[in-house]
């Protein structure tokens, strides 16, 4: 305790840092406050609870301002949508791939493209939003007024989350983007631990949830912290030349880190995507086919054999997918080569690459197992009696976010204490410059 309380003393001693974490709190509690804050024209009284399927996951990402039908109902989500279609496009289209390469220029050129596609999915969203999860009866105003008003409200709200998100990754601390989605998520939880409290008979019971919840938590840090590394050796140059005095620098040895979950939450994401389609289909023949009927009726029960069967098998596949387009092994071989390195007893080229890839099939077999065991841990935690809002805590998209933006958070909090320490110590003459070049 004496250490967490010193650490907190050393965190809000520098004066940067400490501005950096209030100014994101300062922004995170403006989108808190923004998702309550219900569209014109909506009696809040005669909204649907959302809270099951895709909606209901939506609604947990949100922190409750999609069921609220708040100004911020798509949040940030349609930039993250725009996002990973501008990702997917890097990976296949040239036009794309040339302004990667360009450096800052097509970084900007890039996010501004992709600000533009999150206006019109923004606009195709709100739409199907206004029209598909508001009921008439919501609806106190004229519709020819409410429906346009409310597109470009919810329109102006999302591009506002983006510039917090932006602002937070420029002044404050970690992946703003990322942190308004885990704040939307953890929102949750004070009211899931209370209902899961207030419906247990017995307080050890309690305990016990509280205890795995741990050990899951503790598996999900060890997933996203888990790297394979790849040593890689540089070639030695020799410094100097003619009659100068010659120097010879020893050839640096490093490595690749390749991180197991190198897919991240994403194969969680595009396989969720796809589960509610199957009962979406089969209600069309449902009256007609018994096929269909079971259909519908398994695939719209998380809980189900069938359901969490296809759910762990599609980010088996999801997983592979993912991590083959984002980690490319040929163009890792070649800038080792470009770069005069080289993986011992590996030759450079064709057979690094494949050396990588060899090592990519490897780690992305337990990380797939691994995603697929988690998304379904809820299913089975709601199963033994865990409540449905608490029960999303246990694993699943929820989970893996929050841990993966609670580490980041933490691994830049730690840099600046790091610097703040080695600049103390180089004003105190601690640390001494050292020379790694013999003469020959």
């Amino acid at each position: 305790m004496n250490k967490f309380v010193k650490t907190l003393k050393n965190i809000f001693s520098i004066e940067e840092l400490r501005n950096r974490i209030l100014f994101t709190l300062a922004l995170l509690a403006i989108f808190r406050l923004g998702s309550y804050i219900v569209l014109p024209g909506v009696n809040p009284a005669e909204l649907a609870d959302q809270t099951d399927g895709i909606l209901g996951m939506l609604n947990v990402f949100l922190g409750g301002s999609f069921s609220r039908a708040s100004i911020f109902a798509l949040g940030i989500m349609p930039y993250i949508s725009a996002s990973i279609v501008i990702q997917l496009l890097s990976m296949a289209v040239p036009y794309f791939q040339r302004m990667q390469k360009e450096g800052e220029s097509g970084r900007k050129r890039i996010n501004q493209i992709t600000r533009v596609l999150t206006i019109v999915i923004t606009l195709f969203q709100g739409s199907g939003y206004l029209y598909s999860t508001i009921p008439t009866e919501a609806i106190v105003i004229k519709q020819s007024l409410f429906y346009p008003a409310s597109i470009l409200i919810m329109t102006a709200g999302t591009i506002f989350c983006m510039w917090l998100g932006e602002k937070i990754t420029e002044k404050g601390i970690g992946n703003g983007i990322s942190m308004l989605i885990m704040i939307g998520i953890i929102s949750g939880l004070p009211v899931a631990l209370y209902q899961e409290v207030d419906q247990l008979d017995q307080n050890i019971l309690f305990v016990a949830e509280l205890v795995t919840l741990f050990f899951i938590v503790m598996g999900v840090v060890l997933l996203n912290a888990a790297v394979r590394k790849v040593p890689v050796q540089y070639a030695r140059q020799v410094v100097g030349a003619g009659g100068k005095k010659r120097t010879l620098a020893t050839g640096q040895r490093s490595y690749i880190p390749l991180k197991v979950n190198a897919a991240n939450v994403m194969p969680i994401i595009f396989a969720q995507s796809l589960m509610f389609l199957p009962s979406m289909i089969a209600g069309i023949w449902a009256d007609q086919s018994d096929n269909a009927r079971w259909i519908q009726q398994n695939f719209a029960d998380f809980t189900s054999l069938a359901y969490n069967l296809t759910f762990a098998i599609l980010i088996l596949v999801f997983t592979y997918f993912y991590t083959a387009i984002t980690i490319n092994p040929d163009q890792m071989a070649e800038d080792l080569k470009r770069n005069n390195a080289f993986v011992p007893n590996v030759k450079p080229g064709e057979e690094t690459s494949n050396f990588i890839s060899w090592i990519l099939d490897r780690i992305t077999l337990p990380s797939a197992v691994y995603l697929a065991v988690v998304a379904i841990l809820p299913a089975f935690a709601s199963m033994l009696g865990v409540s449905a809002g608490f029960s999303r805590f246990y694993g699943g998209t929820s989970l893996i976010i929050m841990v993966g933006v609670i580490l980041d958070t933490l691994q830049q909090i730690e840099s600046y204490l790091l610097m703040q320490n080695y600049d103390s110590m180089m004003k105190s003459g601690n640390i001494k410059g050292r020379q790694n070049v013999a003469t020959v």
